[in-house]
């Protein structure tokens, strides 16, 4: 039962991660297409903008790898940790791509908001950080 639960953590890790980056970036992508037919010239901060949701996928895997050699011996353990983690990757990655959207609406519509949206959109990302940094302290 341990190694079930061990596999099955880190199956939710990678597929939550993934799935969050997925639409997130699909959310963005999104924005950025009807915002290249109103101003086809912001289109690099459109593509910036709409990889940004990316990364949650990246930590997920990141988070894949380093309990991989616990699967054996702390399954339990590593399930909780990848359901968590998972999570809260998977939700960052979906609000982030709509703080994204947002701003690539306002990029189109002639507003000088890319910076901020950076900044902004790098506050749900920051969660997603602090679940992969509580997995690496675990």
């Amino acid at each position: 039962m341990n190694l079930i639960l061990g596999y099955l953590g880190l199956g939710l890790v990678l597929a939550l991660a993934g799935i969050g980056s997925s639409i997130g970036t699909t959310i963005a992508g999104n924005a950025a297409e009807g915002a290249l037919k109103r101003r086809p010239e912001g289109s690099g901060s459109y593509m910036v903008l709409s990889a940004l949701p990316a990364t949650q996928g990246i930590y997920g895997f990141v988070a894949f790898f380093m309990l991989m050699g616990r699967v054996a011996t702390d399954g339990a353990l590593v399930f909780g940790i990848g359901l968590s983690v998972g999570l809260v990757c998977m939700l960052s990655a979906i609000r982030q791509g709509q703080v994204c959207a947002n701003g690539i609406a306002g990029v189109s519509q002639g507003h000088n908001v890319f910076t901020n949206t950076l900044i902004y959109a790098a506050l749900p990302e920051f969660y997603a950080i602090l679940g992969l940094v509580g997995a690496l302290m675990v």
